[in-house]
């Protein structure tokens, strides 16, 4: 015992020492929940430090001194370790987290918030930076800089414009009560997030669906079974387990013919965090709202609809919703067709005759009933060719295709889960691009969902070295069982599809400043290159490359990638529809202009009802469960997904027309939209890819609607 107590006090923390790993990688194995505060707490200090030596040095302030400085000007060997261990600490809470990395997460996010407020509201350092932006924008109407100040780039230009424009929208135009008010409310914003996200982790994983009679899986594919008996060894349980996670959730509400145990699956994950306990988040929700609305209003804004789009392509809320009713009009016929097909075949089952209305749990079953008597296509008549170590080959060759570039798979990195995969990414060139992770399965302490992130950023340091990036996909994809390896649906390889084109977005960063680099661009662009890749998902000769049954070898059958080329608009404006109608929702909470205490549950009915066809159940809440606008960024920007829709659309289209491996396209896609991360707006990067401005005909072309305005 005393020997480990004197090795405890020998050892260093790893974040304060370079790491002596691969790429310099996050030497994951050797950090311990103690390290976090140490190195937090050592992160703000040195940060202070940094800008009281700032604000002291004498002479003008210039942007090489103050801007540049606050980026990458640090030195080859410099590391930022307060964005150092942030990174890992925010990741791991979504990943890999546990009670007591929560507790700390508690802990700590006062402090924190009180750190960015110290920053944003500091006047003298707002004050350097104001003076600098007046000079540039005088030297624009003058056509003369002054002596000691240089030329800028577009993006030097684009990162002291963004620079200004944080420190007032951040509040440092406020009076002194005005700040303090501020602070007061991003602080309370910052620990509900943070408490939002923990309920929802943890009562999506406290339900679980036990099965001991073997008659109640009827109509369960083998996989599915398989899977569940998994989950209940896991649990140390007889039987079978269904769990609120997508692989396991989503086959049982699809092929499950009791009806009961539909409802009662369906119930609990819709009923999530709704319930009289701890974890309930209706509270949560309308203080949010209120929080957002009374910091927008604090900074000059009607709503903070009007504060989020004035820094996004849409603009403002009128576009927003012109988007939005645009695609309700035009997929709104199709979509009511297609649920009345669906609740036809329904109401013709005779074993639903003493209950003959068409209920949320039945329509997964029964779209998935119509989809097999019209297409005879059948999600499972997929899995076996869809291998996951012969998608990540897919995937991953694609990329090879398209722009060049490799991946090699290295072991000797660290990886934060023995299910993590680490790669090294090679350049067409030959030379080092990036590290990639892959985090392909559910698991206990990782959130539901999929995401891209990143544990280091990309920048060029004052010596020319570019800081290549450290990307991560995190997923939930089916997992393998003891007697199969891991068989995805179409779905889900769409799913990974999506966030490897927000990794690419990632690795391809190529600008001087971190803050401007990869992913760092306006909210409703940085859905492009993700659902452009998922264009891919259907496109034959992408197929063929990797779509090979895992046990005969044999390729998918051109039959039945027929179908799926087929099919592939199969309830596509019943799926527009259900996106829409979470914009409507989005935009209706943080549209308000006076304070918000209505029933929540009553309220997201009324907001999104005219994107809404199925009957709406009194009890089921989306809002309280709805990260993204809650806690995941993407308040009033939820439009976004469709916004880029038409972007990605229109986009592909290109590649259609050129060949859709075709490299040259790819080459200009990969300067002129995946390297140049937010360095200027979002629609030239687009226009100098494209040669024009995207229009919504390629998307309605796509999705095989006739629509006339």
């Amino acid at each position: 015992m005393n020997q480990d107590i004197q090795d405890y006090k020998k050892r260093e923390n790893p974040f304060f020492v370079p790491y002596d790993t691969p790429h310099e990688t996050v030497p994951f194995h050797l950090i311990r929940l103690e390290d976090y505060k140490e190195a937090f707490l050592e992160g703000i200090r040195r940060e202070d430090e940094d800008i009281e030596n700032m604000l002291k040095e004498p002479g003008e302030p210039t942007f090489d001194n103050t801007i540049a400085r606050e980026d990458n000007s640090k030195g080859e060997n410099y590391y930022n370790l307060l964005g150092r261990v942030s990174e890992v600490f925010s990741n791991m809470l979504n990943a890999e987290t546990y009670d007591e990395l929560d507790d700390l997460a508690e802990e700590l996010d006062p402090l924190l918030t009180k750190h960015a407020n110290d920053i944003s509201l500091n006047p003298q350092l707002f004050e350097r930076t104001k003076h600098i932006y007046d000079i540039y924008k005088q030297a624009e109407k003058d056509g003369v800089l002054p002596k000691g100040h240089r030329e800028l780039t577009t993006e030097e230009k684009t990162l002291l414009e963004d620079e200004y424009d944080g420190f007032v929208r951040s509040g440092a135009l406020l009076d002194v009560e005005g700040k303090e008010k501020l602070r007061k409310l991003t602080e309370e914003a910052s620990m509900l997030t943070l408490q939002f996200s923990q309920n929802l982790l943890k009562e999506n994983k406290a339900f679980t669906l036990h099965i001991t009679d073997e008659k109640d899986l009827d109509g369960l594919p083998q996989t599915a079974i398989d899977a569940a008996a998994l989950a209940a060894k896991e649990h140390k349980k007889e039987g079978w387990l269904f769990t609120l996670d997508h692989p396991s959730m989503s086959p049982f509400m699809t092929y499950s013919t009791r009806r009961e145990l539909r409802k009662k699956l369906y119930m609990a994950k819709n009923t999530v965090c709704t319930h009289k306990n701890k974890r309930n988040n209706m509270d949560i929700c309308k203080r949010l709202v209120n929080l957002r609305r009374e910091l927008a209003q604090l900074l000059g804004y009607d709503t903070y609809a009007d504060y989020v789009l004035k820094r996004r392509m849409a603009s403002n809320k009128d576009n927003v919703y012109q988007l939005l009713y645009d695609l309700i009009h035009a997929y709104k016929p199709k979509a009511v067709e297609e649920v009345k097909e669906v609740e036809k075949l329904f109401k013709a089952d005779p074993a639903v005759s003493d209950h003959p209305v068409l209920e949320p749990w039945d329509f997964s079953f029964y779209s998935h009933q119509l989809q097999l008597k019209r297409y005879n296509l059948d999600a499972e008549m997929l899995r076996p060719y869809f291998q996951l170590d012969k998608v990540i080959d897919g995937v991953f060759g694609l990329a090879t295709r398209l722009y060049g570039i490799t991946f090699h798979e290295n072991k000797d990195i660290p990886v934060y889960h023995p299910n993590v995969k680490a790669y090294e990414v090679v350049d067409k060139d030959g030379s080092y691009l990036a590290v990639f992770y892959a985090d392909f399965h559910p698991r206990k302490g990782k959130q539901g969902g999929a995401w891209m992130t990143e544990f280091q950023g990309q920048w060029v340091d004052s010596k020319g070295r570019n800081n290549r990036p450290h990307v991560s996909v995190v997923m939930n994809l089916t997992k393998p069982t003891a007697d199969n390896p891991a068989l995805l649906t179409l779905g889900e390889v769409e799913t990974f599809l999506h966030e490897f084109g927000h990794a690419l977005h990632g690795m391809f960063a190529n600008t001087e400043y971190e803050a401007l680099s990869g992913t760092n661009v306006w909210w409703d662009f940085v859905e492009l290159p993700s659902q452009f890749m998922e264009n891919y998902a259907v496109e034959r000769d992408f197929l063929r490359t990797f779509a090979f049954h895992y046990q005969t070898g044999e390729p998918l059958p051109d039959e039945l990638i027929d179908r799926i080329v087929k099919s592939r608009n199969f309830m596509v404006a019943y799926g527009c529809l259900r996106q829409v109608s979470f914009g409507l929702l989005d935009m209706a909470y943080y549209t308000q202009t006076k304070a918000f205490d209505e029933d929540i549950i009553t309220f997201e009915k009324k907001a999104w009802e005219d994107a809404i066809l199925m009957p709406q159940l009194p009890d089921t809440c989306m809002t309280v469960q709805f990260s993204h606008i809650m806690a995941g960024g993407y308040a009033a920007g939820y439009y976004s997904y469709k916004w880029a829709e038409v972007l990605d659309a229109d986009a592909f289209s290109l590649f259609k027309k050129n060949g859709i491996f075709d490299q040259a396209t790819a080459q200009s896609f990969r300067d002129n939209i995946l390297s140049k991360g937010g360095t200027e707006h979002p629609m030239t990067l687009y226009k100098r890819f494209r040669g024009q401005a995207p229009t919504i005909d390629a998307l309605l072309e796509r999705n095989g609607i006739k629509y006339k305005a």
